[in-house]
Parts: structure tokens; C-alpha cells; sequence
């Protein structure tokens, strides 16, 4: 396992929606501090991307 880094937008969340890309073989799958985790993806835009509009609907919320 491997942390890809942060996929948080510039305007920094809450700690409770710390989001982190983890690495599995070929898969990233990124998961939130909340507890909130998206499937396991081959594409890292498309994780980036879900994680992205995880902490929008968080801020939303």
C-alpha cells in the first residue's frame, strides 16, 4: 500500500474530510477521513475526480 497524497481542494476542509489516494496493485482507491470510500479505480483522474466531489458535497452539506 502506497499513499498517493492529498486530493483536498485549495480551500483547506475540515480534518474530518481528509481525503488520501491508496495505492493497491494497479487500483487507487480513494477514501475520507469521515469514513466515506470510493470504489477502487485503475484511473487516478477518475478517483481524484470522485474524491473531489465527495468533499463539495461534504462542504454542501
Amino acid at each position: 500500500m502506497h499513499d498517493q497524497g492529498d486530493a483536498t481542494p485549495p480551500d483547506d476542509p475540515p480534518a474530518s474530510h481528509r481525503i488520501t489516494l491508496t495505492e493497491r496493485g494497479p487500483f487507487v482507491s480513494p477514501r475520507c477521513a469521515c469514513g466515506w470510500y470510493g470504489p477502487a479505480r485503475r484511473s487516478r483522474p477518475l478517483a481524484r475526480a470522485e474524491a473531489a466531489a465527495h468533499l463539495t458535497d461534504a462542504h454542501a452539506a
